[in-house]
């Protein structure tokens, strides 16, 4: 990890937006398992914001994905127009800072501040799977709504497996060792393949979040979706992307501390409750059903084995990219079984 002084960055980030507003102190308040940093800052007038500090991937990125945000923030209807954290604004565009000197390079952004209902349990009972999957069927179909309205995006899962395949043909040994790394490849190769089995061009590309951990975001007591944040891995894609998130949200092993990325939860009885519920309100068809597995594969050999060390801490990115090696890429194609899913939701 970078050795950056991120305070002095806040400060320089906050001059560029308004030098007149006095910093009184600045917290972090980040996620442990991450290495991106997030601050509450308190004025000396005692008002608050949020400054999130990233310095992985491209500043490019970072930029599109939060313009993408706060656009779809601002278009979104009820009852999700108050979902999204809001971005600060300046000149009528979202204030994205860019901190450069010698070889850091750092990227700020600031909210305001999170309004937070209630947390779901660790583990759900059947009545709260059913209504989740019904408020990300909605969820779902309001982000399509306004998809047409949302500024361009660059990303597209083809360019990261492409970004990741150079990664493993230029310096493969950073990955693993030499049987390691063909495993690898051969899963890129796999993904790229079983993808263009599929007329793709039917599959609607709409605002994902991927990562809808219990963490995440909040519910009001009838368990209605409230509030959202944390966007590290926001792109503009399929919505099969957020469903392998919500199979462990809706697990029998539920929530825990110490996580794993197994693929088990998308085969339990209990996700595919949560399925029928969201089929109900917004249909999904028997091949976005059978691509279940390559988002699967995607998540796992984009942001675990490509990004995973300069996303999680070193603890948690040694830990899951051996576990992607050695249990979750072997397991694709010998525990999930699309046809069991598109059975029990009656598809064809």
């Amino acid at each position: 990890m970078p050795v950056m002084d991120f305070h002095l960055i806040i400060k320089s980030a906050w001059e560029g937006y308004d030098s007149s507003k006095i910093i009184k102190d600045i917290e972090d308040i980040s996620a442990m398992v991450s290495t991106n940093h997030v601050y509450r800052i308190t004025f000396d007038d005692e008002d608050i914001i949020i400054a999130k500090l990233s310095f992985f991937g491209k500043f490019e990125h970072f930029k599109e994905d939060h313009r993408i945000i706060q656009s779809l923030s601002n278009n979104l209807l009820y009852p999700f127009e108050n979902l999204l954290s809001k971005s600060l604004l300046k000149n009528n565009r979202v204030y994205v800072y860019r901190y450069k000197h010698g070889k850091d390079d750092a990227w700020v952004v600031f909210y305001n501040p999170t309004r937070i209902l209630n947390r779901l349990p660790r583990r759900l009972n059947t009545d709260q799977i059913k209504t989740l999957g019904t408020q990300l069927g909605k969820f779902h179909k309001a982000c399509s709504r306004v998809k047409n309205v949302l500024p361009k995006s660059s990303k597209t899962l083809r360019t990261d497996i492409y970004d990741l395949q150079r990664q493993l043909d230029k310096n493969g040994s950073k990955f693993g060792n030499a049987a390691q790394v063909d495993l690898l490849k051969h899963h890129c190769e796999q993904f790229l393949k079983n993808r263009s089995r599929y007329d793709m061009k039917s599959f609607e590309i709409i605002p994902v979040f991927i990562d809808w951990n219990i963490g995440n975001f909040s519910v009001t007591p009838d368990l209605e979706l409230y509030s959202r944040w944390d966007y590290d891995w926001f792109r503009m894609s399929y919505r099969l992307l957020d469903f392998y998130f919500f199979s462990r949200v809706v697990s029998d092993a539920g929530d825990r501390t110490v996580f794993s990325y197994v693929i088990g939860p998308m085969m339990e009885d209990r996700f595919i409750t949560f399925l029928k519920e969201y089929h109900q309100v917004n249909p999904v068809t028997a091949d976005e059903i059978r691509f279940l597995k390559e988002a699967y594969r995607f998540f796992i050999l984009n942001y675990v084995i490509k990004d995973g060390k300069y996303f999680f801490n070193d603890q948690y990115a040694k830990k899951l990219q051996a576990e992607a090696l050695e249990i979750y890429l072997p397991s694709i194609d010998r525990d999930f079984n699309a046809e069991i899913i598109i059975k029990e939701l009656g598809l064809s």
